[in-house]
C-alpha cells in the first residue's frame, strides 16, 4: 500500500518507519502524503492501536530532511502552497488523539527535525544530530519548525540554531528541552515503548483529552485553561472515569 512507509505493529504500539535510507529518509511530498494517510486513516481508526512510534530505516538518519530537489522550480506561491500543506500533515500528528513517540536515530534535520517536533515526545540515540539548516538554502523552516522549536527551547535557541544552521548533538538537544532521553541506538525502540506500555495501563480518554488541552494552551488562538476545565469536565462523563475511581476504592488497578 505504501512506497515509503512501513508500519509494522508491535502489540498495541505501531511503528511506522520511514523507509528511503537511499536517500537518508528524506520526505518527499509522496512520503508526506503516505504519512498523512496513516494518520489520517490506519493510526486513528485501528482500535487495537494504542500509540505510535516513528523512526527512520537504516542507521544514518530519522529523517534528512525535506527533498530538496523538488523545490528547485517552485514559485513564491507554490511554496506558501507546500507550506500550507505540510502545516497541516504536521497538526495532524501533533494533534493526534495518542500518544506519538519519535524516535531519533541518527540526522534529524530540517523537515525532519520538524516532523519529530510535531511528535509528542522525542527520544533519541547518542549518536543522534539534529537542526534546522533552511537558512543555508535561502529558506526558513516551513512545516512549524520556528514555532515549535521556539516553544521547546525558547526563542534565544530557537533563534540560535535556525540562523546558524548548525547541527547539535542528543545531549545538547536534551539539555535544551528538544528530546525528553538520549539512550543507545540499541535501546532506542525498547525504550520508546516502554514508555507507551507505561501510558497504555491509562485512560486513553484522559490522555487524548491531556494532549488536546496541552495544545490549545499552546495555540495563541485558544484559552488553554478554558479547553482545560471542558476536557475535565467531560471526563467525568466517561466509562474510563468510572472504572477508574471504581478501581481505586476497591483497591486494585484499573482496567482501561
Amino acid at each position: 500500500m505504501y512506497n515509503n512507509i512501513k508500519i509494522q505493529l508491535l502489540d498495541q504500539t505501531a511503528l511506522l518507519e520511514i523507509d528511503r535510507p537511499k536517500f537518508l529518509n528524506a520526505l518527499s511530498r509522496e512520503t508526506l502524503e503516505e504519512i498523512e494517510h496513516a494518520f489520517q486513516h490506519d493510526l486513528l481508526q485501528n482500535t487495537a492501536i494504542r500509540g505510535v512510534i516513528i523512526t527512520g530505516a537504516g542507521e544514518k538518519a530519522f529523517v534528512a530532511g525535506a527533498d530538496i530537489k523538488e523545490f528547485e522550480n517552485y514559485s513564491s506561491e507554490e511554496g506558501m502552497a507546500l507550506a500550507k500543506w505540510g502545516h497541516g500533515v504536521m497538526n495532524r500528528i501533533y494533534e493526534f488523539p495518542k500518544p506519538v513517540i519519535a524516535a531519533i536515530n541518527g540526522y534529524a534535520l530540517g523537515g525532519g527535525l520538524e516532523l519529530a517536533l510535531a511528535c509528542h515526545i522525542r527520544i533519541a540515540s547518542d549518536n543522534a544530530k539534529v537542526g534546522l539548516p533552511e537558512v543555508s538554502l535561502g529558506l526558513i523552516p516551513g512545516y512549524g519548525g520556528t514555532q515549535r522549536l521556539a516553544d521547546l527551547a525558547g526563542r534565544g535557541k530557537a533563534l540560535e540554531m535556525i540562523m546558524s544552521g548548525e547541527m547539535i548533538d542528543a545531549q545538547d538537544a536534551q539539555q535544551w528541552g528538544l528530546v525528553n532521553h538520549v539512550v543507545s541506538s540499541d535501546e532506542l525502540i525498547s525504550k520508546s515503548t516502554d514508555l507507551l506500555k507505561k501510558m497504555y495501563s491509562k485512560s486513553s480518554h484522559a490522555i487524548a483529552a491531556a494532549i488536546k488541552a496541552i495544545n490549545a494552551g499552546l495555540d495563541k488562538q485558544k484559552d488553554g485553561y478554558e479547553s482545560e476545565i471542558a476536557a475535565f469536565g467531560d471526563s467525568f462523563g466517561t466509562p474510563d472515569f468510572r472504572e477508574g475511581v471504581d478501581a481505586f476504592l476497591a483497591k486494585r488497578k484499573p482496567n482501561f
